[in-house]
């Protein structure tokens, strides 16, 4: 029998319900048990009745926790825009390659083929995002052949086709193989095209 859980606000009990789902979500899918969500966060199952009408609320709220990007984009603000071009993006690409990963394993076990409704308006987070990769790039402007935007939307697009289970034939390509497509392409160097 687990501990009896120590009281908390309404407020606290929501967000501390929510932190316990998410995982039980990517595990589970839809098929997740209000006992087993009880059980992992150390509550009786009639607790989570104080706080939320239904499972299908607890639900609906943990998955719009477990895609906010704001988590994701606090961590791009952290990436030192000042270090080589290709490190730079292979932290830049690990860290969508983690949250693609994580999305797509929840959207896969609850049975989504988009993003629920309630998130359709991420529009103005992903041009958050943008912004934030367009800095990041900025100061690697003289080494590109490209507008720093144009390189990171490549990259976006690379990191999102080479990550998706389906897209990639179940063969994902690695952050390193990612980076190093965008930075050299996949043709010899004139010096080995010549000798061939």
């Amino acid at each position: 029998m687990p501990p009896r859980a120590k009281p908390l606000s309404p407020d606290d009990r929501r967000a501390a319900l929510v932190t316990a789902t998410v995982p039980l979500l990517v595990e589970h899918g839809r098929t997740v048990t209000t006992k087993q969500i009880a059980d992992a966060a150390g509550i009786a199952e009639g607790t989570i009745f104080r706080v939320f009408d239904s499972k299908d609320d607890l639900v609906a709220a943990a998955l719009d926790r477990a895609l906010d990007l704001e988590p994701f984009i606090a961590q791009l603000q952290e990436v030192d825009p000042d270090q080589p071009l290709g490190a730079l993006l292979l932290e830049v690409v690990e860290l969508f390659q983690h949250r693609f990963e994580r999305v797509f394993t929840l959207m896969s076990r609850m049975g989504m083929i988009g993003p629920p409704k309630a998130r359709r308006h991420m529009e103005a987070e992903r041009e958050r995002v943008a912004a934030i990769l367009q800095v990041l790039a900025e100061p690697h402007r003289d080494q590109l052949r490209v507008p720093p935007a144009q390189l990171m939307h490549m990259v976006r697009l690379l990191t999102f086709s080479g990550t998706h289970p389906h897209i990639s034939d179940g063969h994902p390509l690695t952050a390193a193989d990612i980076v190093d497509t965008v930075l050299n392409g996949v043709l010899k160097t004139p010096s080995t095209t010549q000798d061939t």
